[in-house]
This record gives C-alpha cells, structure tokens and sequence, in this order.
C-alpha cells in the first residue's frame, strides 16, 4: 500500500517508504548489564530521565512531535474524523447520583466541556444548581475533577484536584449551602479513597511522604499511610491511624459503614486483590484498628453493614466470588456465609435499604439481581437490555439508588431504582447522534493456540454482516490484572464504525471475565496465552471473512500497549497497524518506577531469576526483530503520565526508529500535561483519537468520509 507523502519539519517531502523520513537521532549508550548471567543492553536508558528536567529529553520529545504532527496532518480525512468525533461527544452525559442529606450529586457535562462539572439538586425534583466547575481551574482544562464525596449530612463535600493526569491528588473541602470552598488542602494524596466519618465532622484518606525534589513523577509509590482529617483544620494536624513501617510495600485503603459505626481498613501490596484487613470502632475515643483478616491472602470487599454484621464479597473458597459476613466486635469469628458461589462470577454488591444488590457477569455482560439480607432471591433488578450496569450505591434503611447502563452502541443513560417496590425509572438518557439500529453486535468464540475457546465481540453497521463483507478493522485487547471488558459506548469508536470499519474486543485471558482461574491463566508464567489468544483473534477475523488481508490494525492501551507490543514482535505480518498507548514496554525495568512495583503480581520481579527469563522473552523493547517488516506503528504516551511512566514508550520508539522494519512509519505522539487517561480534557481526547483512527483506516484501507453513509 501506498502511503502520504507531504512537507516535512524541514521543509523536505516526506514518504513513509522513503529514506527522506529522517527520525530524530536517538543517542545511544554503551549499556550492557548482567541479568542472571544475561547480558542486556539498555541504549536509551537515557530517555527514562524526566523530560522536565533533562533537556536533551525534552528537545528529543519535542522532534519526534513534530515530525509525527507533519506525517498526521497530512493523513487524508484526519480532519473529517475529528469533526464526527466532535460531533459524537455534543451531546449531555450524566453520572450517577449519589444521595447524602436528602440532596443529590452528579456530574454533568453539557458535552464539550473539557472537564465535567459537578451539580446538586435539593430533593429529586429540585432545581439543579451547580457546585464545582473544573473547567475555570486552568486555562487549557487539563485540571480535572477526580473522586468527590459529600459528607453524610450532605452539607459539605470533599473532593480531590487532579492535575495534567497525574495520579497525585490534592483534597480540598467545599461548603454546599454557599458554595465556597474551605482553606482546608491535604497534599500528596494518591490511590485513595475519601471516607467521612458518621458525624460529618472529617474524613480519611491515604497519602504517601513528600517525595524529594524533582521526583514526583518518576518515584516509587511506597510507604502509604491512613490518616484522619478534621474539617477547619491543617494538614500537619492530620491525625495517623494506619500505616505499616516495617512493610512499606502495604498500601491502606479506609471505608467507613453506612451507619457510621465501624471503620474497616483494607492493605494490599500489589494489583493482585489479596488483602488484609483491619476494623475500629468509631465511638469518638482514640481509633484503635484490630485485625479482622490476616494476609494478604484472599479478596475482601465490603459492601455494607448491619449492626456488628460486616458483608463482604470475597472470593475466600470461592474463586467466583461469594457473600459473608463477618462480626466486626469479635473478628476472630469465621466468616458466616450468605450467598453462595455460583457458575457465574460475582462482579459487586451494595446493600441498599433492607437487601442487597449483586451484580453478576455471565460472558461479560450484566445481571443484578436483589436479594434479602439473609440471602434468599427477591427478583431480577430490570435492566434495558444486554450491557453493563455500575452504581448501586446508596444507604441501609433508603431503598433508592441509581445505576448507569450502557452497550456497545448504546451511550450511557442512568435510572433510579427502589428496592423496596423493584420498580426502575429513567433519571436521564443522551439525546442520539446516530441511529443504533444501524449497527450489530456479534458474540463470537474462536479457539486459541492451545485450544481454549476465547469469547470475542464484533462491531460492526448491520449491511456489512448482511452482505457479509470484509472490512478494515480494529482488534482490541487487554488481557491482565483481572480486568474484565464489559459492554460500554465509545464515541470515537462509532466514529470508527459509522466509516464502515469494524471493531472487535477480544476477552483475552489474564482478565476478570470468568473469574480467578480466567486471570491465573494470563498472568505470570502463563502471560504468553493471552499473546497466543490475541494473535488467535486476528487470525480468525481474517480466516473468516470479517477483516481483509491488508486490513487489521491493532489497540491496547496499558497492560493492552504491552499486549500490542509484544504480538507484532512475534508477529508483524499479521497487522498493518498498530496503536500501542502509554504501554508497558521495558519488562526489566518496570518496577522502578512510580506505581510499577504493583505490577509484580501480575507480571512477575524482573529482579527474580525465575521470573527473568520469561519478562525478557516478550519485552517490548527488548526483543525487536531487526530486519523484519513491521506494520505502521504509532507510539502514543503523555509527558505527566505517572502511572506507566513515558520512559517506557519513549525507549520502544528509539528502538523502532534504529531498527532495519521495512517501509512503514513508526512514530511517536506525546500529549503535554496530559496523563495515563483520567482527567483527560475532551479536546485532547478527540485530538488523540482522531489521529490514531486516521493513522489505523490509512494502513488499513478505510476511507475516512466528511459525512458517514
């Protein structure tokens, strides 16, 4: 296939399969360390330094922006594509309300507001008032509004600032009556929950010590501690409650029962859901936490509470999740079952009034279903149709609560449901762009390279099934951290879809879809299944007539950049294209950095001599095939980006670029004060997709239409 040629940073005409296309020269270094009794070179190390305060980073940074601005820009119909994109999103989205106080919060976003305000109405039918708007915090919108709560009383909220994506946080305190917001600012918050205390009069909250100067991005995230705040007063007034010295790898996570009685602390050590757990009475005296689980061994989630009763969802002799409950004034009880594991995997649970709600997922979809306390069925919680379902959040003795929904092709809408009468009302619902009639949702299962069978969903408008045409696609994967892909709507991928390409989600191993044994069998010494699965995906999508030959481009972000990475190293003539995003892309190093120690569990310790071998044999960065044709690859990453830092992508781009990989580009895209997603301003989200979509349909051969058929 042909590719663009057009004017270069320096002027020059510039063609893919043309040495004119001149990367950016990438210092290399004369690395080599001893792993294990491997030597590995490491020629960009280098590029791990902060590019806000090396300077041959950021002037490196700064030539590969341009170079792939020029090559984009010049991509025919990138422009149609962020015009639909745009269009796509001007449309109201709401959040789900949460009710304190007998009034109700919520987010809404009139649809192009880089950050979605939040609003409160006094009473269900009150007028909607608005408390916090984030797009008035900085000029160019990338200070976003990240976890809020209002205090039981409903009359003052917490919430936390986030800035340019980072995962840091500063909690701040606003007075609902007047709408001001309080001198009160908790610093260095991060991986934290907001948890009022029964009396409205604080909260708790986790935070790691001041890192050291210039380290805030790059630093290992250790040493977390619970603390309790005061309303009125200074941080360094903080109360302690929790932290573990001796094992500063423990993360500490509060929720305190609805009744506001117990305070029940969760510490973990990495992603892995295995916790120990410990419970105080808050009666106003000195907070003295007791353990209640010793681990971290098994999950443990509260889901509410009933005087001493302490509900859990927990997966202990149960890989598919089951309800117990424990005594929180005498811990050393068993737990007491309530619910009994099922086929299916028990996905949450909330009580609400005097039952219980349990959603569960049969392959990757929603069922909720309310219970009594004791755990006798009541009836199917009704749900619109086939999807995803969150929410259910609210209070023992209210029986209201509100859930959001949303499909493939659905956006999402929110209802209000009553326990206590089962019936469910529509709270509010986006006005449609597009008509979803137009498109079909395909389950598929395809077997993987040992057989497995691998759930799978294809997306596509319903004339292309019909005529049973083959069409340019995007394969999508994950496949770790037991992370499910559940159904939800994406307007950039309708833009995709309303072009006429096709989107398939592959449910890979290493997630959450089938529970325990369904993650175990991604992760660890097993993680080359979820590989062999995806490739698998691809094969079948051509093999069976969805996806010409020329026409498959590939998408991961995260774990999925990884994912990405790895399979065009152990297969680049399957894809044309691919968009690996703010990947984990250096498996020796990651680790080092930031949130990357978590990782271990999933992964396995680049610092184990039996894990060594199998991180180094599908290293991203390490294991490029000189010599070989690749597919067209756009890197993308973000400079403020402290959860996979963007020394990993960074790395991996220089390492394409010095590599003999045929004809096509491989680039890089570096978003400024931008982060890992969250926070991320609309305007950056539509100019994101749009060049990433545009790059994919011109290696895939979809033709990118002003106005979609």
């Amino acid at each position: 296939m042909s590719v663009p040629a057009h004017a270069g940073p320096d002027g020059a005409v510039i063609d893919a399969g043309d040495p004119a296309l001149r990367y950016p020269a990438a210092r290399r270094l004369d690395l080599v360390e001893d792993h294990f009794g491997v030597k590995v070179a490491d020629p960009y190390r280098w590029l791990e330094n902060d590019l806000r305060a090396d300077p041959a980073v950021r002037d490196w940074v700064d030539r590969e922006n341009a170079l792939t601005r020029h090559y984009i820009d010049g991509l025919p119909g990138r422009d149609a594509l962020k015009n639909r994109i745009t269009a796509l999103l001007s449309h109201g989205r709401y959040t789900v309300p949460r009710k304190a106080g007998g009034r109700y919060f919520y987010g809404y976003n009139k649809g192009l507001e880089n950050q979605t305000p939040l609003y409160v109405r006094e009473g269900l039918s009150g007028k909607q008032r608005l408390l916090l708007d984030p797009n008035r915090w900085a000029q160019d919108g990338a200070s976003a509004l990240a976890e809020w709560l209002p205090s039981p009383d409903g009359r003052t909220l917490a919430y936390a600032v986030q800035d340019a994506g980072s995962d840091w946080r500063t909690l701040r305190l606003l007075d609902v009556d007047s709408g001001k917001t309080l001198d009160d600012a908790v610093e260095w918050v991060k991986f934290s929950q907001i948890a009022w205390d029964g009396r409205s009069e604080g909260f708790f909250y986790s935070r790691f010590p001041t890192p050291q100067a210039g380290d805030a991005y790059q630093s290992a995230s250790e040493g977390q501690q619970l603390y309790y705040h005061r309303i009125g007063t200074d941080q360094a007034q903080d109360q302690l409650i929790y932290d573990t010295p001796d094992r500063p790898k423990l993360s500490h996570q509060a929720q305190v029962t609805a009744d506001g009685r117990w305070l029940v602390i969760s510490s973990f050590q990495g992603i892995d859901p295995r916790k120990e757990m410990h419970v105080a009475e808050l009666t106003g005296a000195p907070i003295k936490p007791r353990l209640l689980v010793r681990g971290p061994v098994n999950d443990w989630r509260l889901i509410g509470s009933r005087d001493r009763a302490l509900y859990f969802l927990t997966d202990n002799r149960a890989p598919h999740m089951r309800i117990v409950t424990l005594d929180a004034a005498r811990p050393r009880r068993a737990p007491k079952e309530v619910v009994r594991e099922r086929a299916e995997t028990l996905a949450g649970g909330s009580l609400i009034g005097n039952r219980m709600i349990l959603a569960y997922m049969a392959d990757a979809q929603t069922m909720a279903e309310l219970v009594e306390l004791d755990g006798r069925k009541v009836g199917d919680v009704p749900l619109p149709g086939m999807g995803t379902a969150a929410g259910f959040g609210g209070r023992s003795g209210d029986p209201e609560t509100f859930f959001s929904f949303s499909g493939f092709v659905t956006p999402t809408s929110i209802y209000r449901f009553d326990t206590a009468t089962l019936k469910s009302e529509l709270f509010a619902r986006p006005d449609l762009p597009f008509n979803p009639d137009d498109f079909g949702v395909e389950q598929r299962l395809y077997p993987s390279k040992d057989g497995t069978p691998i759930p799978m969903t294809v997306i596509r408008r319903k004339a292309l099934a019909d005529g049973a045409q083959a069409a340019p696609t995007i394969l999508y994967g994950y496949g770790g951290f037991n992370i499910s892909l559940t159904p939800g709507y994406s307007a950039t991928r309708m833009a995709w879809l309303e072009q006429g390409g096709v989107y398939a989600i592959a449910n890979l191993r290493g997630g959450g879809e089938y529970g325990k044994a369904w993650h175990d069998a991604g992760r660890g010494a097993n993680k080359q299944n979820v590989f062999d699965d995806f490739i698998a995906a691809a094969e079948y999508l051509k093999a069976n007539g969805f996806t010409p030959p020329d026409g498959l481009a590939i998408e991961g972000r995260s774990n999925g950049g990884l994912l990405v990475g790895a399979v065009v190293n152990q297969r680049p003539d399957l894809f044309s294209a691919a968009l690996p995003a703010v990947g984990v892309m250096d498996m020796l190093r990651f680790d080092r950095f930031t949130a990357g120690r978590y990782w271990v569990d999933d992964y396995g310790s680049p610092g184990k001599a039996e894990d060594f071998p199998l991180l180094y044999g599908y290293s991203p960065y390490h294991n490029i095939l000189d010599g070989k044709d690749y597919p067209a690859i756009l890197v993308s990453t973000a400079d403020t980006d402290d959860r996979v830092v963007p020394a990993h992508s960074f790395k991996y781009a220089a390492a394409l670029q010095a590599a003999d990989l045929g004809a096509k580009p491989h680039l890089l895209r570096v978003e400024s004060r931008a982060g890992h997603g969250s926070g991320k301003p609309v305007d950056k989200l539509i100019g994101e997709y749009a060049d990433s979509y545009s790059f994919a349909a011109w290696f895939t051969g979809l033709k990118i239409r002003p106005k979609p058929e």
